[in-house]
Order: C-alpha cells, then sequence, then structure tokens
C-alpha cells in the first residue's frame, strides 16, 4: 500500500474540493468509471480482503492511486463501523451536452436525488439538470444512494428554469404535475426532450405548464400522489419503452 502525500481529512461540506464514496462498492465505481478524479482509497485496518476488495486495491495499484490503512479517517467520515473502504475523489464538472435530460426542479432530498440518478442511468438518459435551490449532488448521502450511478451520469445546476430553457431551446419539456392536461399513455413523444419535475413536497408551479407540455401519470384516489422517485422512474419507463423494445427485437 502507498502512502500519499498527507492531506487533511475532514467531513464533507458543500463548499469542499473533494467528496467521499463511502463503501467498497461505490469506490468501485468510482475507480472504474473517474479514476482520474481519484484521489486516495482509505480501508479499515481490520478489513477482510474479499475478492471484491482484493480486485478493488489491484485496480487502484493499476491506475496509481494512493491505497491508506488509515481508522481515523473512518472515525471522521463513516463513524458507525459499518464501512470499511472509503474512495476520495474530486468533484467533476461534466457539462450536460445535447439530449434528452431529466430536470429536477429544487430536489430537496439527497436519497430522491440519488435514487433518481441510478434510475436515469438505467433507462439511459444520463444527462440530468437540477434547477437551484437544490440538494448537493456530491453529498455522501446523494452518491451513497445513488449505488455509484453519479460516477457515471453528468449534472449541471441552473439558477432558473430560464436559463435551463435557453441552453436547451431545442428540446420539448415534459412538465409532470397533479393539474395536467394530458395522462402519460397518451403524450407524443419528440426527441430531444426533457421530462421535468418538482420539489417532493410541492411539486411545479402551475405556470410550467404555460411552457411545457403538462403531463400526469394516474392512480387511484387512495394516494395524493407518487413520490418523486417513483414518477421519475414511471416516466423514463415510458419514454425509453419502444427504445429498449427495438434494441430487444435487434438483438
Amino acid at each position: 500500500m502507498e502512502e500519499g502525500a498527507p492531506m487533511k481529512i475532514q467531513r464533507y461540506k458543500h463548499d469542499s474540493e473533494n467528496s467521499y464514496a463511502l463503501g467498497a462498492a461505490l469506490t468501485y465505481e468510482l475507480v472504474s468509471n473517474m479514476p482520474a478524479y481519484a484521489r486516495r482509497v482509505f480501508i479499515r485496518s481490520n478489513i477482510t480482503k474479499t475478492a471484491a476488495v482484493t480486485e478493488l486495491l489491484s485496480m487502484c495499484r493499476n491506475k496509481r492511486i494512493p491505497v491508506t490503512e488509515n481508522d481515523k479517517a473512518f472515525n471522521i467520515l463513516s463513524p458507525k463501523g459499518n464501512c470499511f473502504v472509503i474512495g476520495e475523489f474530486k468533484k467533476p464538472c461534466f457539462p450536460i451536452g445535447n439530449a434528452s435530460h431529466i430536470v429536477l426542479v429544487n430536489p430537496s432530498d439527497a436519497g430522491n436525488l440519488g435514487t433518481i440518478l441510478r434510475t436515469a442511468v438505467g433507462f439511459g438518459i444520463d444527462q440530468v439538470a437540477v434547477v437551484r435551490p437544490a440538494v448537493d449532488v456530491f453529498d455522501p448521502k446523494t452518491v451513497r444512494a445513488s449505488m455509484g450511478a453519479v460516477f457515471r451520469a453528468r449534472v449541471q445546476y441552473f439558477d432558473s428554469i430560464e436559463a435551463y430553457r435557453e441552453a436547451f431551446p431545442e428540446n420539448r419539456l415534459y412538465a409532470f404535475m397533479l393539474k395536467a392536461s394530458r395522462p402519460i399513455g397518451e403524450v407524443e413523444i419528440r426527441e430531444p426532450y426533457s421530462l421535468v419535475f418538482g420539489n417532493e413536497a410541492t411539486g411545479l408551479p402551475d405556470r410550467f405548464a404555460e411552457f411545457c407540455e403538462s403531463v400526469v401519470i394516474p392512480h387511484s384516489n387512495g394516494i395524493d400522489s407518487l413520490n418523486l422517485p417513483i414518477a421519475a422512474g414511471v416516466a423514463m419507463y415510458e419514454f425509453t419503452k419502444e427504445y429498449w423494445h427495438q434494441t430487444k427485437r435487434n438483438t
């Protein structure tokens, strides 16, 4: 194991340059997909060298990522004791490009954001726009909820929905709202599209219907609404199902 130059270990803050992948599986995703941003890997002194851990350490050696046995790091970053590997990484900045997007307006829950990132990568819509104010995509809680999908996605923040629309005027916007003009199954899909979702508690303001096609996901009267990750998952499936069915037919 390599002893890198000493760097201060501190709890994550929003304005920090670095963040952390807490756990062997998340660190594996970091090292596999963004090795240039991986700064160092910490392991506990009592770690069990499973096949997966051995493979991860081998990858680190091959990619020249320092590995340090440092129990103090775990006391600071993950004190519960059930974490044995931590990957420290420099927060990347990969702007989204001309494609179909997920647009999250003022998301406030790290777990929800991470879950949506994982679903987005799964359905191939791996470019996500986030409108501020919003939760931090590189908060370790978000990274954990994404199961490492954050290292496979591109996320860009915008100060307003108007700024997003100005950047991507070709995208057709579909706003998912309870007060909507059309059920999801009746929507004519035109690419590139943007699937727009509001805050977990308040949803989207009514004004979004003025510049988006408003869409509703029908459900029973037994609930007020679907939660944000479920609604986003249903929408992503509906908008990509023809692509995946065609892909399956061609294989």
